[in-house]
């Protein structure tokens, strides 16, 4: 990819494990100075160490402790890009779910989206030189996955959170899009995917035969972050090998 980030910073939300680690580091590559958010400190010192980035403690459960961090990070020189990464995922069937994990799931995964893009989106419009939002979402946001009632609803509010701000956003030259990963090998998902007897079933219903690799997602954000696809906005684009068209 021949972009080139020198110049913008670029917050990214739960960068320090997976694919936000992997964001962190293809966009660090490309030349952006990153700002990099999680809450486990000792993964974000890791990440400094690798490629210097900026580092801030939260956890994105709270809401207060997200508004805090995105104004830290505003703060800090101002954000031009930003990768609402961070998610987590309580497996539990429906009947199954709790109130608790159900409000944190959504929290995470949806409400830290919008808080945080609400501070930034506003210092891009107070600087007037517009910027980029990529949400990153999951196929669960289109197809229902046993055991896992909390997070597909999650995903399928990100969703519509992008739509809206893409609409809302747009006359501002703020683009706003999203990723939507299938089975991504990071290495929790490796432990949670590695038994054959689970993984198989999955992977026939990919056409390409194989999941995907974190590498795999971030480079797609950040072809969304960048000029290359100055004409996208408001897309939720899959990242799965062909999973939603079986």
């Amino acid at each position: 990819m021949a972009s080139d980030f020198s110049g913008r910073r670029v917050l990214v939300t739960g960068a320090g494990k997976g694919i936000g680690r992997e964001i962190a580091v293809v966009l660090a590559g490309m030349g952006a100075r990153v700002v990099a958010t999680s809450r486990t400190e000792g993964d974000l010192a890791s990440l400094k160490g690798e490629i210097g980035c900026e580092i801030l403690v939260a956890d994105l459960a709270d809401a207060g402790a997200a508004k805090g961090m995105a104004e830290a990070a505003e703060a800090g020189g101002g954000i031009d890009l930003l990768v609402n990464n961070a998610g987590i995922s309580v497996p539990q069937g429906f009947f199954e779910t709790t109130v608790e994990a159900f409000d944190r799931t959504m929290a995470v995964n949806v409400r830290a989206a919008m808080v945080i893009t609400q501070v930034v989106a506003k210092g891009m419009i107070s600087r007037g030189k517009g910027g980029a939002v990529v949400n990153v979402g999951s196929q669960a946001s289109m197809v229902a996955l046993a055991d896992h009632t909390a997070y597909c609803a999650s995903k399928g509010a990100l969703d519509q959170l992008t739509r809206m701000m893409a609409l809302e956003l747009g006359k501002h030259q703020i683009r706003v899009n999203a990723v939507a990963p299938t089975v991504t090998l990071t290495p929790m998902g490796e432990m949670a995917w590695g038994d054959p007897a689970k993984s198989g079933p999955m992977l026939k219903r990919i056409p390409l035969g194989r999941f995907a690799k974190p590498v795999h997602v971030a480079r797609v954000v950040a072809y969304l972050l960048s000029e290359e696809s100055d004409m996208v906005h408001g897309a939720v684009l899959p990242v799965d090998g062909g999973f939603l068209v079986g």
